[in-house]
Formats: structure tokens, C-alpha cells, sequence
């Protein structure tokens, strides 16, 4: 793809909510009878935006870091590139009426690396681990209650209450299965082991630089495994990414819009899905620290004084879609015209000001981290125009996430990825959600938020008055959705963009075909 074809909005919609009731798939894969011999072709080389610090599934985490883990374990379920959700692990599962039990049946060809067998005993040995682990993505099990063996190939897991996402999170960090006899030690902290297409070489890997994986001999779906060995080269700078692509070091990796036609200028084809969002989190909206942000016309004012085309074209060179909503497109809680509620009018946004008393303008201090440099001055001018000082403190984006939760800034300019409607609210709007710092609600939103959870197949739907409700009281100032840069190298491989992740799963990368 040419990158003068690119028109803003033209990359990939985000996914659909995920299955919420019945078996979720009708074709499972095959049992392996080791007769047949799928082809497969030498070496992926993956430029790792980050290093794993730990290989034990309990610390998994999703975007970026979710693909290295999938080169070592299998998830109970598949996510298609799409978004539909396929076997994997587990051949079919079933909700019971109230959608609080999910009857899992199990493949039973299937051992982990060190030869252990994949049964339903392992699967409740990683789910309560996983639960307890208190990983990075440990919310993901929040409403697991137990976990039930009914026979050598069925689990029963029993949710406290509904769980719109649970089996999406199947598909992600919490559907990761280990060894159970690994689990939790020292071990598996540095080795991986688990019952995925490879297995980690240990020869060929050293932590924090290099990880390299050779596909094991004994996997029960050889289709999945279309490469003999994948390396995974961690480049977090983005130069050195792409001096790896340009080089013809790494045969896919993340970039971002600056460097894109570098890349493409040396013959690297560009796979672009929408993903992140960015803008301002407005989290005080109860005026706790900065008494401004707790009235509603402040926070308009604050939407209608950004220039968002203008940020667009300055910071990602037009690649992405100017929005004012957190929910993304084909998400089921996304609403057109939620992305222009608030057009560029300083005017209004000084009327506004005014009306709340503060004519004579007011000031935010706002964090961001090295390579924001240039959104934080065009938010200084832009703030500046209608009569609100903005106030930049530089911290390091390792700071960022514990800096939000302790409610040391009343707002934040951050990214975030457009989930399917239960993530978001959950990690977003919810009253217990990580990025909801000051813990903000209301009897209204709380309704909206109940109806979602109870909706079963409408809770999409549902979650469009959520929507409303965010985007009407100005909880975020979103600036635009981001096309993901994402180059490959055409010479060697095949990528399809995975919805609702930065970087496709290994599953959808091939080799080019001889």
C-alpha cells in the first residue's frame, strides 16, 4: 500500500463485540494424527517494540506484548483477525441461561514443552494462578469465582456476575496456558513453557536483546506454525526500528508516521489498522484537585478550543481520523456523529469559560513524557488562545501510569486503545477502572453502565448511551484515532492487521509463497 493512497479514515474499522452467549464456534480444528506435514518456511524476524520481563502467563499483557507470549502458549480461544472468536485450546464452550457459568469442552491431543499434558486440571491450575498473580492484566479474571473440573477434557468456570468480555479475555493474556507444574516458579519467570507452536531456544536468546523461538516437532495444529523459527529483536527506539527495516534486519515492526516514508522508500509495504487513540484524559471531572475541571462547561470549553485537524496533520502527518469519542468504529458503541460533537470554536470555547466564571482564564498542569514534545506546544498555543495556561511537566513515560493513579494531575495526555465496549468501560469509565483515577461517577452513568452489563447480545447497543453520556460531560478530550504504521518487508512475508491490536498476532504473518 502506497502511502499517497492513505486518505484519513480509509485503515481498517476496529473489531465487533465479542460472542456473549452459545457455543462460540461450530468447527473445530481437527485432532492431529501427525499424517499430514504442513509446509513451512524458515525465519520471521519481529522488531519487539518491548522486552518481556517475565515469561510466566500470570504477568502477560496485551498490545504489544501479547505477541511474543503467542510463540509460546496457545489461548483457550482464537481471535481471528476480525474479531470472531474461534477454537483454540477449547473446541467449544457454552453460558448457562444467567451467563455466569461458561462450560468449556477441551482439545485432548495437546502437551505443553515439557511434555505435560493439557488437561482441564491444567486449565483451572492457570486460571487460579493467573487470578492471583495479580499480573498487569489480572482484571481481566476479576469476576472469576471458581473454576470446576468435570471431567479430563470440560471446565466449568463460574463468573460472581455477567462478564460481557470474559471470553474475549480468553482469547487474550488470561486464556494463556502454562504448565502447571511451572507455574509460579523461578523458572518460568526467564523460560517460557507452555503448549504454543514454538518453544524458546535458549541459545539463540539473551534477555532484554533477543528472544528466539524454533517451532516444536510435536504441536497438535502444525497449520499455525508457517515459520520454522521466529525471533523476536527488541528495538524500543523507533530509529533503530527502522534502520533494523530499512536494513532488512527485522522483517516487520511498528514505526510511527515521521519515519514511514523512509521505510517505504526502501521497498518496505506498509499494514495499517486503527488502533489508539490519544488526547487529553480530563480525570478531576469532580474538581477534586483543580476545581475548574469539575464543571462540566470547562471541560467543553477545553473540547471546543482544540484544533484537532491541525494536531493531525502536524503530529501524524494526516495518518488517522480526527475524533471525540473513546469508543472506535464497528466497536457496536460507536456513534457517528459523536465525532464531531465539539468543532474547532474558541470563541464558544471563551463563552464557556466565561459562564463558569473563569473569564479571566484558569491553569492546568499536564504531564507528558520524551516524544510528546511537539502535541504539548500546540496544546500550549491552543489553550493559550481561549485563556487557559497550560502548564507542562515532563516525566518519564516509565512514571506515567503510577503518576495517573495517584491522582498527582487533574489531567493527562495519554494513548489508549478503542476495545470492544465492555474493556473500554472497564478500563476507562467504570468507578473501578485503572483509568478512571479519581474514581468518578454518578447515579446516571451507573445506570447506563448496569444496563450494559445486564444486556447480554444488546450490551453493544447499551454501551452507546455510555458513549453519550462521556462525550455530553466531556470526560476526555480526544484528539484523533491513529493509524498503526506498521511495515513488512513484501520480499518475505504476508500480514494481516489483527482489529484492536497495534501489531497482528504471529498467527497472521506467512511467509511469501515461492
Amino acid at each position: 500500500m502506497k502511502l499517497g493512497t492513505l486518505a484519513k479514515g480509509s485503515a481498517l474499522a476496529l473489531a465487533a463485540g465479542v460472542v456473549l452467549a452459545g457455543c462460540a464456534a461450530t468447527t473445530p480444528p481437527a485432532e492431529n494424527t501427525g499424517d499430514e506435514a504442513v509446509p513451512r518456511g524458515g525465519t520471521l524476524t519481529i522488531g519487539a517494540v518491548q522486552d518481556v520481563p517475565n515469561w510466566d502467563p500470570g504477568q502477560a499483557h496485551v498490545g504489544h506484548l501479547l505477541q511474543p507470549y503467542q510463540a509460546a502458549y496457545d489461548t483457550l480461544i482464537l481471535r481471528e483477525p476480525d474479531g470472531e472468536l474461534s477454537p483454540m485450546l477449547a473446541t467449544k464452550w457454552e453460558y448457562n441461561d444467567d451467563q455466569t457459568a461458561l462450560t468449556v469442552d477441551l482439545r485432548t491431543d495437546v502437551t505443553f514443552s515439557d511434555g505435560v499434558e493439557f488437561t482441564a486440571d491444567a486449565v483451572k491450575a492457570n486460571l487460579e494462578h493467573f487470578k492471583s498473580a495479580n499480573g498487569r492484566q489480572a482484571s481481566q479474571l476479576a469476576a472469576l469465582e471458581s473454576v470446576e473440573v468435570v471431567d479430563a477434557d470440560t471446565v466449568t468456570i463460574n463468573l460472581a456476575a455477567p462478564d460481557p468480555a470474559f471470553e474475549l479475555y480468553l482469547s487474550q493474556a488470561a486464556g494463556l496456558m502454562g504448565s502447571p507444574e511451572s507455574l509460579g516458579t523461578e523458572e518460568i519467570k526467564a523460560t517460557p513453557v507452555g503448549s504454543g507452536p514454538y518453544e524458546l531456544d535458549p541459545t539463540g536468546s539473551t534477555a532484554g536483546s533477543q528472544y528466539t523461538f524454533t517451532a516444536r516437532e510435536d504441536y497438535w495444529n502444525p497449520d499455525l506454525q508457517k515459520f520454522d523459527k521466529i525471533v523476536f529483536k527488541v528495538l524500543t527506539d523507533v530509529t533503530a526500528r527502522l534502520n533494523a527495516m530499512v536494513g532488512g534486519q527485522v522483517d516487520i515492526t511498528l514505526l510511527d508516521a515521521r519515519n514511514a516514508a523512509q521505510a517505504e522508500g526502501a521497498g518496505k509495504e506498509l499494514s495499517s489498522n486503527q488502533v489508539d487513540w490519544t488526547g487529553l484524559f480530563l480525570l478531576d471531572r469532580d474538581g477534586e484537585l483543580n476545581p475548574a475541571l469539575g464543571d462540566v462547561r470547562v471541560r467543553q470549553a477545553i473540547n471546543y478550543a482544540l484544533d484537532r485537524e491541525t494536531m493531525l496533520k502536524e503530529i501524524q502527518l494526516d495518518m488517522g481520523t480526527v475524533t471525540t469519542q473513546v469508543f472506535g468504529p464497528e466497536s457496536g458503541a460507536y456513534v457517528d456523529a459523536l465525532d464531531d460533537e465539539y468543532p474547532y470554536d474558541p470563541e464558544k470555547a471563551k463563552d464557556l469559560l466565561a459562564e463558569a466564571g473563569y473569564e479571566d482564564g484558569l491553569e492546568i498542569t499536564l504531564p507528558i513524557f520524551n516524544g510528546l514534545e511537539a502535541s504539548g506546544a500546540l496544546l500550549v498555543q491552543q489553550f493559550a488562545d481561549v485563556g487557559i495556561t497550560l502548564k507542562l511537566e515532563t516525566i518519564p513515560p516509565t512514571n506515567l501510569q503510577s503518576e495517573l493513579v495517584s491522582k498527582k494531575y487533574a489531567a493527562i495526555l495519554f494513548f489508549q486503545f478503542q476495545g470492544e465496549p465492555w474493556v473500554n468501560i472497564n478500563g476507562l469509565i467504570s468507578e473501578t477502572a485503572f483509568y478512571n483515577a479519581f474514581k468518578n461517577t454518578d447515579p446516571e452513568l451507573q445506570e447506563l453502565i448496569d444496563e450494559v452489563h445486564s444486556a447480554g447480545d444488546g450490551a453493544a447497543e447499551k454501551a452507546k448511551e455510555v458513549n453519550k453520556y462521556v462525550v455530553e460531560n466531556a470526560w476526555f478530550a480526544p484528539l484523533y484515532r491513529l493509524d498503526q504504521i506498521v511495515f513488512i518487508d513484501p520480499t518475505k512475508i504476508t500480514s494481516t492487521p489483527q482489529m484492536q491490536q497495534a501489531v497482528p498476532s504471529i498467527y497472521n504473518i506467512a511467509p511469501v509463497a515461492k
